[in-house]
């Protein structure tokens, strides 16, 4: 069974490496949307899989460190497109969040990201 819980954030950012006079070569923003995914069996007492609170609290210093800030200033994310945000966000829920199996990232409402870990 799986688990989803949605987070949003606001942050600016800038994709230095793409051609001169693309446009995400410029400072821009977005309201990110990112979907925290864990997967495992139903607990038969509890009834659930896991509390959604702690996804919540698992999620929350990341949350700290992105929302309405300059994503390119944070290590590790100096070229921040949203696969390697995903990337980003996977690398450090997954040690405290063993039934993490996916990250979806979401730039706008029509363009989305889905990381599932290292093959």
């Amino acid at each position: 069974m799986q688990l989803r819980r949605t987070f949003q954030f606001e942050a600016a950012h800038r994709l230095p490496n793409v051609a001169p006079g693309h446009t995400c070569a410029r400072l821009h923003g977005h309201s990110f949307v990112v979907e925290v995914v864990v997967e495992g069996p139903l607990d038969p007492k509890l009834g659930w899989v896991m509390d959604y609170a702690d996804i919540k609290a698992a999620f929350e210093p990341l949350f700290v460190q992105l929302d309405h800030n300059y994503l390119n200033e944070l290590p590790g994310l100096d070229n921040p497109t949203s696969e390697l945000l995903a990337q980003w966000i996977w690398d450090r829920l997954k040690p405290g969040l063993p039934m993490l199996v996916e990250i979806g990232v979401a730039e706008t409402c029509t363009a989305r990201c889905v990381y599932r870990g290292q093959a």
